[in-house]
C-alpha cells in the first residue's frame, strides 16, 4: 500500500461534506417530477417534519412530565401501585387517552385519582379538557404519530396472539358478584336466592342470621360479625353465601363481593406478580359485605396473613364480613391462630344434617322448579317419601335424584314409578354414617357425667374429681376423633401432647381392670354417637 493511499484514508473528512452528503441522500428528488428546486424542497420538508412530529414529541414529553408530577405528589409506594403501568395512547382533540393493563386499576383510578390526573395534564397542556382512561386489552389502540415508525412486535410478525399476563387475565374476568365492583367476584348461580332456599330445623338461625345481614343498609350498625357459617358438604352453605350476595346487590347502596378462598388466593398472588399489591388491598378494604367460600381451602402463609389484615381493618371500620367452612374455626388447624381467634369472636352458626321432613320439602322445591319448563314431569308421593327416607347424605344428591328421574322420564317417555325410582337412584343411597363426634361434645357430656364443670375440665386443677374426668376425656377425644394429640391438648387449656399421651394410655390400663369404668366409658360412648 502506497503512502498516497494511506494518506487518503486517514484523512478526516469535514463536516460539511457529510452533512451535505447526508442532506443530500434525505431530499427526494422533486426535478423528475417537476417539483420545486432543490433549497424549496429543504423548506417543504422541514413544515412537513414540523406537522408530523412536533405534535407527538410535545405529548409524549408532557406525559413524562405529568408522571413525575404524579410521582411528587402521591408519593412513590403510591405511584408504583397505581400509575407505573399507565400508558399514552394518544391525544383526541382536548382528550388525553390514557391506558392500563386491567379494569381493576382503570376503575379505581377513575374513582379517585382521574381529577388530580387532569389538573397535572392541564398544567403541562392547558387544551387538554378531560382524561379517559381505557383497558389495554381491552381497546385497539391507536399509535399517536411519530417520526420513527414503531416496530411491530415478533409476536405479530409470526402471528401468534401477544401472551396475556397475570393482570390482563384477571381483567377478562367480569365481575359477576357485583355489578358496580371492579375486583371480579366468583361466579354466582341464579338459582341460589333466598326465595329457593328451603327453611328447616337444621339451618333456620343460619338463614335468620343470613337474611339479617342482606337485608342491612349502609351505615348500619353490624350486629354479627363476622357471620360464620359451616357444615358438611351439601347442606346448604354455599346458597346462602350466594343469597347474601344476590340480595345485597339489588338496592345498588352497599358493594358486595363474593369470592372463594381459591379465587382470593389468586387474587392476592396476581397482585403480587403485577406489583399491585396495595390497590388489591385498598379494594377490598373498600368493600362494604365480604363473603368468602370454603375458607378451609386458604393456604400460604402470606396469603393467610394478607386476609387476617383484611379482615382485621374489615371489622374495624364496621363492614361486614361473612364466611362459610365445612368446620367450626377452633377446627381449622392449617390457619393462623390469630384468624381462628377472630372468626371465634363472631356468631358462629352451624348447619346440621338434612332431616327427612326438610329432605321431602327440597325435593318437593326442585320437582316443582323442574315442572315449570317440564309441564309433564310428575312424581308421585310415595316415590318422594322413598326417596326423602333413603337418599340421607346431602342436598345435592337429592337435586342429582330429581334429575335422574326428570332425564328418565324425558328420554323415554315413561310415566315416574316406584321401580324406576329405585333403580336411578340406588347408588345414591350409602351406608349411614357414623355421627361426627366433636371435642366440644365429649367435654360437656363427661362434665354432666362427673358433676364438673366444662371449665374445671380446662384448668389447671389436679384434684382427684377433676384429674380423671379430664383423662376419660382426653382419651375419648382421642379413640372416638381424628384430632391429633397436639390438637387435643391445645383444646384443653393448651397442654402439652405428652400429657394427652400419659391420660389415654392412663385410661387404656384401667380399663381392663376396672369394670365399673368400662362400663361408664361404653355409655359415654352411647351417648356421643345418639
Amino acid at each position: 500500500m502506497s503512502s498516497s493511499t494511506s494518506q487518503t484514508r486517514s484523512r478526516p473528512r469535514s463536516s460539511g461534506s457529510v452533512t451535505a452528503r447526508m442532506a443530500k441522500r434525505r431530499e427526494p428528488d422533486f426535478r423528475r417530477i417537476g417539483g420545486p428546486t432543490p433549497w424549496r424542497a429543504r423548506i417543504v420538508m422541514r413544515c412537513i417534519a414540523s406537522i408530523s412530529g412536533a405534535g407527538a414529541v410535545t405529548f409524549e414529553r408532557a406525559g413524562q412530565k405529568v408522571k413525575e408530577r404524579l410521582r411528587a405528589e402521591v408519593g412513590e409506594d403510591v405511584f408504583q401501585s397505581w400509575f407505573k403501568s399507565m400508558e399514552l395512547d394518544g391525544l383526541d382533540g382536548v382528550t388525553a387517552r390514557l391506558s392500563v393493563p386491567t379494569r381493576f386499576l382503570k376503575s379505581w383510578i377513575q374513582s379517585h385519582y382521574i381529577e388530580r390526573v387532569l389538573a397535572c395534564w392541564q398544567q403541562e397542556m392547558t387544551e387538554i379538557q378531560k382524561v379517559d382512561v381505557t383497558v389495554r386489552s381491552a381497546v385497539i389502540r391507536t399509535v399517536t404519530p411519530k417520526a420513527k415508525v414503531p416496530e411491530v412486535p415478533e409476536t405479530v410478525r409470526d402471528g401468534r396472539l401477544p401472551r396475556l399476563d397475570i393482570g390482563d387475565l384477571r381483567a377478562a374476568y367480569a365481575p359477576v358478584s357485583s355489578g358496580h365492583d371492579a375486583l371480579g367476584g366468583s361466579p354466582l348461580d341464579l338459582r341460589l336466592t333466598f326465595e329457593s332456599f328451603v327453611v328447616g330445623r337444621s339451618n333456620t338461625l343460619a338463614h335468620a342470621a343470613a337474611k339479617q345481614v342482606a337485608v342491612a343498609r349502609r351505615g348500619e350498625p353490624v350486629m354479627f360479625n363476622p357471620l360464620y357459617i359451616h357444615s358438611g358438604v351439601g347442606l346448604g352453605k354455599t346458597h346462602l353465601l350466594q343469597a347474601i350476595t344476590w340480595a345485597g346487590n339489588q338496592g345498588n347502596d352497599r358493594k358486595v363481593l363474593y369470592l372463594t378462598a381459591e379465587k382470593f388466593m389468586y387474587g392476592f398472588v396476581s397482585a403480587l406478580r403485577t406489583q399491585t399489591a396495595l390497590a388489591f388491598k385498598e379494594a377490598l378494604r373498600g368493600i362494604d359485605v365480604l363473603v368468602i367460600d370454603d375458607l378451609q381451602f386458604l393456604q400460604g402463609k402470606n396469603t393467610q396473613a394478607e386476609f387476617c389484615h383484611t379482615l382485621n381493618a374489615l371489622i374495624d371500620a364496621g363492614r361486614q364480613v361473612v364466611i362459610a367452612a365445612d368446620r367450626a374455626p377452633t377446627d381449622l388447624e392449617s390457619l393462623d391462630d390469630r384468624v381462628r381467634s377472630r372468626l371465634a369472636g363472631g356468631l358462629v352458626v352451624e348447619m346440621g344434617p338434612l332431616g327427612e321432613e326438610l329432605r321431602l320439602e327440597i325435593l318437593k322445591t326442585r320437582v316443582g322448579a323442574a315442572r315449570q319448563y317440564h309441564p309433564g314431569f310428575d312424581v308421585p308421593p310415595p316415590v318422594l317419601g322413598y326417596i326423602a327416607k333413603s337418599v340421607t347424605h346431602n342436598g345435592r344428591d337429592l337435586e342429582g335424584a330429581v334429575n335422574r328421574l326428570l332425564a328418565h322420564n324425558k328420554l323415554t317417555g315413561q310415566p315416574v314409578t316406584m321401580e324406576m325410582a329405585e333403580r336411578e337412584v340406588r347408588d345414591l343411597i350409602r351406608p349411614q354414617e357414623p355421627k361426627r363426634v366433636k371435642i366440644e361434645d365429649i367435654q360437656r357430656i363427661v362434665a354432666r357425667q362427673y358433676n364438673v364443670s366444662r371449665a374445671d375440665l380446662l384448668s389447671s386443677r389436679r384434684t382427684a374429681n377433676v384429674v380423671r374426668p379430664r383423662q376419660v376425656a382426653m382419651y375419648l377425644a382421642k379413640t372416638l376423633t381424628l384430632r391429633s394429640l397436639p390438637e387435643i391438648g391445645r383444646r384443653f387449656g393448651g397442654r402439652d401432647h405428652t400429657t394427652v399421651l400419659h391420660a389415654v394410655r392412663k385410661i387404656e390400663g384401667l380399663v381392663g381392670n376396672d369394670a365399673m369404668l368400662a362400663d361408664e366409658i361404653e355409655v359415654l360412648k352411647r351417648q356421643l354417637q345418639e
